[in-house]
């Protein structure tokens, strides 16, 4: 049967307990498993390799994004790692040109000591891709929209472009979840998620997941997968599973209060920019409409020169100073300190992730009064 996106959510995957009819996966919180037998086992032989909670969970995630092969790892970045342990020395990838600090982090403290390079190349500009390819790019990195200045990229553009020149393109989905997003279905090889964002939704506990459609590109990454070890644990592959099944209805309301709120900034003296997909005046606002349906609940806004950032962030009484994102209470976090501070003063001007700019995850509280705590924070933050 097929079924629509808000009821895969609750029975995708593996739907509830076949032995003892429970309506959720149980916690199979084993290290290891009984064998019948030398090289005779159950499906299973150490919780490393595979554990029933996190297949389920894998199952899952690759039913949502329209994939076939799901894998659940530790973190956002474990994911990240084990997808980038695909590549060797001498390989090159283009990567979005603000993406997330931790990714930009690993790729030239980590990677790069292994001669795996990247270039950064604004990948809205479908021109500077194409110039940016030789023989050495193996992969084009993307995220739509971007951390934190919500770029938004035609993927199904970029994955013609990767493909002619048989290129990966890797996309982080993070930001828009495969409710609103699925860039498998738009030419998109890997889909990356950091479950600990909208898909947990709780700020209770963190994961990464990866998807793929391809047998070949999914045995590569089960190997790497099972030969790194950063593996997500039982109890937190049920914890992503719980999230899930409200993903829907919690991104309703994160994307409408995000709408209003973007909509009050841009007409509210208060700021001399605003970036989110959803305002007609966003310069991504057609390809957003085009590949995706809605714009997330994610913005990004630069205060004018006549506040205090610092003070606005310790005027806050409803919104929460933090890292992280997507969970159901409102943060908000300063991208070139935090969330930035491994990207370069110099990288950071140059695309545009200045001082005073301000990211913003919008929660499920009544967006009147997110508006309300906003407005009484930045006057209070007037120099």
């Amino acid at each position: 049967m097929s079924l629509k996106i808000d009821s895969l959510l609750i029975h995708g995957g593996t739907d509830g307990d076949i032995t003892t009819g429970a309506v959720n996966v149980p916690v199979y919180q084993t290290s290891t498993y009984k064998q019948d037998g030398l090289g005779e086992n159950r499906g299973w032989e150490y919780s490393r390799t595979g554990n029933p909670t996190r297949d389920a969970l894998e199952k899952l995630i690759a039913d949502l994004e329209e994939g076939q092969y799901g894998f659940a790892f530790a973190s956002g970045l474990a994911a990240i790692n084990t997808v980038l342990s695909l590549f060797k020395a001498g390989d090159k990838l283009i990567v979005s040109d603000n993406i997330y600090g931790g990714t930009f982090r690993i790729l030239d403290n980590v990677f790069k000591n292994f001669n795996i390079t990247y270039e950064i190349v604004n990948t809205s500009d479908l021109q500077s891709i194409e110039a940016a390819i030789d023989d050495s790019v193996k992969a084009v990195y993307v995220e739509s929209p971007a951390n934190p200045l919500l770029t938004i990229t035609d993927i199904g553009a970029v994955a013609e472009i990767a493909h002619k020149h048989n290129k990966l393109l890797i996309v982080d989905n993070t930001f828009l979840t495969p409710y609103l997003q699925r860039p498998l279905t738009l030419g998109a090889d890997i889909v990356i998620h950091s479950g600990t964002k909208y898909l947990g939704g709780h700020s209770d506990t963190v994961s990464g997941l990866a998807v793929v459609k391809d047998k070949a590109l999914a045995d590569r990454l089960y190997y790497l997968q099972n030969a790194i070890g950063g593996v997500l644990a039982p109890w937190d592959s049920f914890l992503i599973i719980r999230g899930i099944k409200t993903l829907g209805v919690r991104m309703d309301r994160h994307v409408s209060n995000a709408g209003k709120i973007a909509e009050w900034l841009e007409n509210s003296g208060y700021v001399s920019r605003v970036y989110y997909p959803g305002l007609k005046s966003d310069p991504g606002y057609e390809v957003q409409k085009k590949q995706a349906s809605g714009a997330g609940a994610m913005i990004s806004f630069v205060l004018k020169e006549k506040y205090d950032y610092r003070k606005f962030f310790k005027s806050l009484k409803l919104i929460t100073l933090a890292e992280s994102l997507g969970g159901v209470e409102s943060l908000v976090c300063h991208p070139a300190s935090m969330t930035h501070a491994a990207i370069s003063a110099e990288i950071r001007k140059k695309v545009g992730i200045v001082d005073e700019l301000i990211r913003f995850s919008v929660g499920i509280e009544d967006a009147e009064d997110l508006i309300n705590d906003l407005k009484q924070a930045i006057e209070a933050s007037e120099k």
